[in-house]
């Protein structure tokens, strides 16, 4: 088995580092990742320069690894295309440092690792633990390992991944593992207008959680009472409801 392994903390991350351990003993397991964090980018990659992969050792493994100059999506075609030395089976994201639920994975570079691994259809994980301080990666990793026997098994749907959200508790705290679907969890977007030194404006977007109850069945709900959240998401973005609604409309060309 064949495993590429991205992220979008980039490539010394604690989070990807614990992963690859967890990995490397049992399947050939190779790192193409961000060579500075590259969180919140989406699924940009990058067409108008060149991309560099320099070749870089982690700590305490044996694994090949490239540090790049691209987002998390750029890194999955490189090593799809170019750097590995045959297809991967697999494709995992992560382990990031905080969650990505609800409207998170619109931005999310992690969830675009393996967004792009399914485009190439390749079966592919997004995996998160739900803290951002003082973060247990031991188990994010263990389990993934876990659920890659799982999807080496019995496959995924065709243009489907799994992002993954993990309580950052010890494991016999964790309550088990739930199915969830996408939540609606948002942030409020606010502009942080501030002045340089030399009288000039700049600006900083930042966000809080909108307060909203975690509706019972998503991927924040089951997160908030511990569980681990395992949420299949589709690329096919084609609301089904709104079809059927917009066929009754009155459009035509004017």
């Amino acid at each position: 088995m064949r495993i590429l392994v991205t992220n979008d903390d980039g490539i010394n991350s604690l989070g990807l580092h614990a992963l690859v351990r967890e990995l490397e003993g049992e399947a050939e397991t190779f790192v193409v990742a961000p060579e500075h964090e590259r969180s919140a980018t989406g699924h940009a990659i990058t067409l108008h320069k060149p991309l560099r992969a320099v070749p870089t050792i982690l700590p305490e493994s044996d694994v090949k690894a490239w540090a790049t100059n691209g987002t998390p999506a750029d890194c999955v075609a490189l090593g799809v295309l170019g750097l590995l030395p045959g297809r991967p089976d697999i494709v995992i994201s992560g382990i990031n440092v905080g969650p990505n639920l609800g409207r998170d994975l619109t931005y999310s570079g992690t969830v675009s690792g393996a967004m792009e691994g399914t485009i190439f259809r390749i079966p592919s994980l997004a995996v998160s633990v739900g803290a951002f301080r003082d973060t247990i990666f031991e188990v994010a990793a263990g389990f993934a390992m876990r659920l890659v026997r799982q999807v080496v098994e019995r496959g995924l749907p065709e243009d489907t991944l799994l992002n993954v959200n993990v309580p950052n508790l010890p494991k016999d705290q964790i309550k088990g593992v739930k199915i969830t679907r996408q939540g609606e969890k948002r942030y409020i977007s606010t502009l942080d207008k501030r002045t340089d030194p030399r009288g000039r404006p700049y600006y900083w977007l930042t966000g809080a959680p909108a307060p909203q109850q975690d509706a019972e069945g998503t991927d924040s709900w089951a997160l908030a009472l511990g569980y681990i959240s395992v949420t299949p998401i589709r690329l096919n973005m084609t609301d089904p409801d709104a079809l059927e609604a917009l066929a009754g409309w009155s459009l035509e060309i004017g």
